[in-house]
């Protein structure tokens, strides 16, 4: 069973820096999603009740980075499923 690997198998890299680089970029996504939800709740906090979404730009930037940093969650999610389809289909006989 091979491990999840998201950044680019490089000789010139070590193991422990592609390990380290592929947790970092696991990090990103829910440290901005828990960042757009601390400043949307001080933008709740101060909003006068003007407008129908009482968030700020700070709590959208931050949705938006954490959308674009969820390519690595997506990467392994698709080996996740490749390898149960295998496990899978291996059970089965096919």
């Amino acid at each position: 069973m091979t491990s999840f690997m998201p950044v680019s198998d490089r000789t010139s890299e070590t193991r422990p820096q592609r390990d380290a680089a592929g947790w970092l970029g696991l990090a990103a996504s829910p440290t901005f999603a828990l960042m757009a939800w601390i400043s949307a709740g001080d933008d709740m906090m101060c909003a006068s009740g003007s407008g129908l979404l009482p968030v700020g730009g700070m709590a959208w930037m931050y949705l938006l980075m954490g959308l674009f940093h969820l390519a690595p969650w997506l990467r392994l999610a698709s080996v996740a499923l490749r390898q149960g389809a295998a496990l899978t289909s291996q059970i089965k006989g096919d």
